[in-house]
């Protein structure tokens, strides 16, 4: 058995061998042999699923109707819910509540002053866990109204308040039914899996012709873009209380709905906030895509920047948001932990007990009257601002005047040695080549199952007519994981061995993360202008992290036992790397490379914007033109790439799991 697995290994390393080898000759043969259908698709074969995408749009928003009601109307209504508490919290935080439009509007109320919604957050970090956290989600916000931030800031919070509470009510209630109904479990997960691999790009299209242009068509599309998450963490929360709870609840006569409500998300409260938090960062992560389509805010501010070219704004509203996200993640995370905490009934008064509710409502009440004798109480002046602007445009004309030569080299370094090698092999491989080679990794890695899956979807990607730009997309992809995985592993494994080296880097990862995926096109584009070797490097700085945490988690998580074992045996300490660590915590480094290609993708279309030529521009293209089909047809392409990746990775971290005696 052994014997026939090696077998089997060493002929699939010969193909994928033998198909790099093709691949870089693969247009001089079909050329030498007029077999360029080979290479390129044939235009005869293709299936146009676009246009019946687009006609089934149109016939939807247009024609669509159940008795009397039509689907226009039922959108309409959506709006209308959606827009009311919108209105609100925008009038709260940002535009106050005016009357009349135009000339004759007058203001009733004005919205909540800068001081009260900094004190608000400063109370709310205080008694979420310490003064600690309270200074610095007070620090985060005061940043805001000191570099002139802030109008922009509430405009982006106010569109967080409201898309976060449905993303995460939305996908509570999903998650609940998918614990009950297994069924309805193995439903939702391809669809999960379709709503966070097509990128947002592609149905920005369809829920701009069903809401139109505007605010609205912004949050509905965050609130897709942010749900699965919590559908995912629900469904596992709830699967993880101790069913011992669940025989106690049932024990004391509850119904289904008690048992649900009173037990088992009571008991899965704070796994539940974890992804409340990821609700609340994708959320943020939106803002700047969400502009496109009508949002305002810091989201436009940085997008407005980019086609300037302006770096000193967009660095300014990028680093807006990153302040606001790390305020609301930090709130977020604190006050999961303190919604597990079960605090003794305070004595006195309800003003008493809630002193710090108190403070903020009068803060509130002396501001917006004393506010109409000094401005100050509401808005913090213009005048007093600071500006880093100018900061980072000369550092950036500093870099291209005196290192112009030293950055083209390095360009053309990569371009030449690295990037085009990649493009060539990966436009020379014939495509019935490629479609039997996933179909045979997929065989191998999980069973005839997968293996029909690869096939089945590297074959719509070809019969769709975007084989050649798919291609392309896995070029751009796959050069750019390369890279983050070079230095990704590296990183990671020094962050596992050494705790001051883990510290800084720990820090470096999570401002990665934390900066929004525009902001790194910006100083990227300012040094190296458009082109694949910018989108290469936005991408590599923005899918870095899982490489990083992955292999410093699998490296930590290595038996304590196998290292001493290796240390008795008299391994140096290169040797127990090699041949104890490294192999261990290759299932958790391959987990990490799935997630790496994951948030690649996801930055394809973002990558569009620089110039690059794949399956990313193609979305985009779609949305200039409104074209349904097109952007659909497109972002399903960049979906089955990404699952038949996701697959094959998962099976092969299963593989290695079961081959070191992980799991059986």
């Amino acid at each position: 058995m052994k014997k026939r697995l090696e077998t089997q290994t060493v002929v699939t390393w010969t193909l994928i061998v033998a198909t790099i080898i093709i691949g870089y000759y693969g247009r001089d043969l079909a050329k030498l042999l007029d077999a360029r259908w080979l290479i390129k698709f044939p235009s005869a074969w293709v299936v146009r699923f676009n246009v019946e995408i687009s006609a089934a749009m149109k016939w939807l928003v247009e024609d669509a109707a159940i008795g009397p009601v039509s689907f226009t109307d039922v959108t309409r209504g959506i709006a209308w819910l959606i827009e009311q508490p919108y209105h609100l919290s925008l009038a709260l935080l940002a535009d106050g509540f005016v009357v009349g439009q135009g000339a004759e509007a007058t203001t009733v109320l004005p919205a909540i002053s800068w001081i009260v919604v900094t004190a608000a957050v400063i109370a709310l970090g205080q008694y979420c866990r310490d003064w600690g956290l309270a200074a610095l989600v007070g620090a985060c916000f005061l940043y805001l109204a000191v570099f002139g931030q802030w109008d922009s800031a509430m405009v982006t919070l106010a569109s967080v308040i409201i898309a976060v509470p449905i993303g995460a009510g939305g996908g509570l209630l999903l998650g609940i039914w998918a614990y009950r109904h297994p069924l309805g479990e193995r439903i939702l997960s391809p669809i999960l899996d379709l709503m966070q691999t097509i990128p947002i790009f592609a149905y920005l299209v369809p829920i701009l012709f069903m809401f139109g242009f505007g605010p609205v068509s912004a949050l509905v599309a965050t609130i897709i873009y942010a749900t699965p998450p919590m559908v995912r963490i629900t469904t596992l929360a709830l699967k993880s209380v101790d069913p011992e709870i669940l025989d106690f609840g049932r024990m004391a006569g509850t119904t289904r709905r008690q048992l649900t409500w009173r037990v088992l998300v009571p008991s899965a409260s704070q796994t539940l906030m974890v992804g409340v938090n990821q609700v609340i960062m994708l959320t943020l992560n939106m803002v700047i895509i969400a502009s496109m389509i009508g949002a305002g805010g810091l989201g436009f501010d940085v997008l407005a920047a980019l086609r300037r070219l302006d770096i000193g704004a967009g660095f300014e509203a990028g680093i807006a948001i990153v302040v606001l996200a790390i305020a609301v993640d930090r709130l977020s995370q604190a006050f999961a932990e303190r919604i597990g905490q079960v605090d003794k009934p305070a004595p006195g008064s309800w003003v008493s007990r809630h002193k710090r509710t108190t403070l903020v409502g009068v803060l509130l009440l002396l501001t917006w009257v004393l506010g109409q004798f000094s401005p100050l109480l509401l808005k913090y002046p213009e005048s007093q601002t600071i500006t880093t602007g100018a900061f980072w445009n000369d550092t950036v004309k500093y870099l291209n005047v005196n290192y112009f030569d030293a950055l083209e080299a390095v360009k053309i370094f990569f371009l030449t040695w690295f990037l085009l090698p990649i493009k060539k092999v990966m436009l020379g491989i014939p495509w019935p080549m490629a479609i039997a080679l996933l179909s045979l990794l997929g065989w191998r890695a999980g069973g005839w199952k997968l293996g029909v899956l690869c096939l089945a979807l590297s074959g719509l990607i070809a019969i769709s007519g975007l084989w050649t730009k798919a291609m392309v997309t896995v070029y751009l992809c796959g050069a750019s994981v390369i890279l983050a995985t070079v230095i990704g592993i590296p990183l990671g494994v020094l962050a596992a061995l050494n705790r001051h080296a883990g510290t800084a880097i720990n820090l470096f990862i999570d401002t990665l993360q934390t900066l929004p995926s525009f902001v790194y096109l910006i100083p990227v584009v300012m040094l190296f202008r458009v082109g694949d070797f910018t989108a290469m490097i936005a991408i590599v700085l923005y899918a870095l992290a899982p490489a990083v945490r992955y292999a410093a988690h699998g490296v930590r998580s290595v038996s304590k036992d196998l290292i001493e074992a290796g240390q008795v045996s008299g391994c140096t300490r290169w040797q127990l790397l090699r041949h104890i660590r490294l192999p261990m915590a290759l299932p958790e480094i391959l987990l990490g490379l799935n997630q790496t290609i994951m948030l690649a993708l996801s930055m394809l279309v973002i990558t569009a914007l620089v110039g690059t030529r794949d399956l990313g521009q193609e979305v985009y293209i779609a949305l200039t033109k409104a074209d349904t089909g097109r952007g659909l047809v497109a972002g399903l392409a960049i979906a089955f790439i990404a699952i038949i990746a996701d697959r094959l990775l998962k099976a092969g971290a299963r593989n290695a799991r079961i081959r070191f005696g992980l799991e059986s």
